[in-house]
């Protein structure tokens, strides 16, 4: 698999795109069956409430959940191109491979004529893509686009039909707590499965390269491999697609795309072969009371409230932000009506609006409040 590649530099607020018409499964929930199960609470020291917990619970809930969305789970084989005019640098550094590199990562199908919804990461530069079933047959892919930003990707499997389609949730609905399934081929074991919870939603700080996405947090456990393939609930609907992994002393903490934005962000690059992104050309920085007392100590210009706040730290010439008017040393207090507290979440409030649609912001400037109406531009990121 290819190096993933995190816009780490991208610190201008991007963002989102219109919905079309749909080309996904239906996503409402199985009202008849309703929920299988749901995790209890354990405090016992000796592991009995835990015994106790899941001998009352339904013991073949992730086995049903499986079975229903495991054989739409595909792995991916990728061949990247090779730089024909690589050389080595130093001397004794091994002999030149002339085979090119390879990828592996997973994904699922959305719809019966071979539409898989994946990583970018996984096809980024593939040259070839082989995409294998569960039942071990492999098939001819082509990647019909990929989109950087997000890190999602769609591929075509060639003369596919009736195949079976994993059916997509409600990831609005997804709430902490619930059970999570993960479904992939980490390290090349296919199909293999790991059960947590959902640990957080709408988890943005923090996180490498995802400011413009609202991430679910899981602690069922996520390897290489695993990347493209579907986190799904109890009702075995896909809620997400697994993406990267943060590692700690106290274990792996795993973070997915939520499959409202994979749904839409898949439907823009199926109908135009990318996704668009709104831009309002803005850098941004959290105010924090440290932060604000030391500055206003400065007098550097800026007279900040010593509260929490996203402050604008530059605006881009020529740009939406600018031309409607908004200054460094503003401080952003809403979004489209909804209240901000940190640079990633301006973020992903601008990615829900859309290119060429007015966008309000609350802010304030030396102490007054003010509404200013932006009009985010597409994202050009040759301009980074």
């Amino acid at each position: 698999m290819s190096t993933r590649i995190v816009l780490l530099g991208l610190c201008y607020v991007l963002v989102g795109c219109a919905s079309l018409p749909s080309v996904w499964p239906p996503s409402r929930r199985d009202q008849a069956a309703g929920p299988i199960s749901g995790p209890g609470k354990l405090s016992s020291s000796d592991g009995s409430a835990e015994r106790s917990l899941l001998k009352s619970l339904p013991g073949d809930f992730v086995v049903a959940a499986v079975e229903k969305v495991g054989p739409s789970v595909v792995r991916i084989d990728t061949l990247q191109a090779r730089d024909h005019f690589s050389f080595h640098i130093f001397p004794g550094d091994g002999p030149l491979d002339d085979n090119p590199p390879e990828g592996q990562g997973s994904g699922f199908i959305t719809r019966s004529d071979g539409i898989v919804l994946t990583n970018h990461h996984v096809v980024e530069g593939a040259e070839r893509v082989t995409v294998t079933l569960r039942s071990g047959r492999s098939y001819t892919g082509q990647v019909l686009g990929s989109d950087v930003v997000t890190d999602l990707g769609i591929v075509k499997i060639d003369g596919a039909e009736n195949l079976p389609v994993a059916r997509l949730g409600n990831s609005d609905e997804v709430r902490p707590g619930e059970w999570a399934i993960a479904i992939g081929n980490p390290l090349g074991l296919n199909n293999s499965v790991s059960l947590g919870i959902v640990s957080a939603t709408d988890r943005t700080t923090g996180v490498p390269g995802g400011s413009r996405v609202s991430y679910i947090q899981t602690d069922a456990a996520i390897n290489p491999g695993n990347s493209g393939g579907p986190l799904i609930n109890d009702h075995a609907q896909v809620i997400g697609i697994n993406t990267f992994i943060r590692t700690s002393p106290g274990g792996g903490i795993s973070f997915a795309i939520p499959i409202n934005k994979a749904r839409e962000i898949g439907e823009q690059i199926i109908t135009h072969g990318r996704a668009s992104h709104p831009f309002i050309g803005v850098s941004l920085r959290r105010i924090t009371q440290e932060l604000a007392a030391e500055i206003n100590q400065a007098e550097a210009g800026c007279a900040y409230p010593e509260t929490d706040g996203v402050a604008v730290v530059d605006v881009l010439p020529d740009h939406p932000a600018a031309q409607a008017g908004l200054q460094p040393c503003d401080v952003i207090r809403t979004v489209a009506g909804v209240e901000v507290r940190t640079p990633a979440q301006v973020q992903v409030q601008v990615d829900r609006g859309r290119v060429g649609e007015p966008l309000k912001l609350d802010i304030e400037r030396q102490g007054l409040p003010r509404t200013l109406m932006v009009v985010p531009s597409e994202l050009d990121l040759e301009l980074f």
